[in-house]
């Protein structure tokens, strides 16, 4: 939930390139974005559900999955807007999921 959020944070950057953000008409404007509100709307839910999740789980066991978010938001972004992704991504991304895996068995 948290990639997915990240992903329309990127996207309501992106429109505030594209119109005039200064001032207070500008930063309404911004505000009342969809994607940022629908982003805003994701990290809600995600806390909530974070706080669920952490009633069966203890933190240590829960926040190693947190690091997903370090894999996941990349790929998006390779996907929805096109951004490189180098041997250093890969390898570090192989790091991440094993290192997750060493800690979670």
């Amino acid at each position: 939930m948290i990639s997915a959020g990240q992903i329309l944070f990127k996207l309501a950057g992106n429109r505030i390139d594209g119109r005039e953000a200064t001032g207070l008409a500008g930063l309404i404007q911004t505000l009342f974005d969809p994607f940022l509100l629908t982003a805003f709307a994701i990290y809600g839910s995600a806390t909530v559900l974070w706080v669920y999740v952490l009633r069966y789980l203890t933190l240590s066991q829960a926040y190693p999955f947190m690091a997903l978010s370090f894999v996941l938001v990349p790929l998006a972004s390779h996907v929805f807007f096109g951004e490189t992704l180098g041997l250093r991504y890969w390898l570090g991304a192989a790091l991440l999921i094993s290192g997750m895996m060493v800690m979670n068995t």
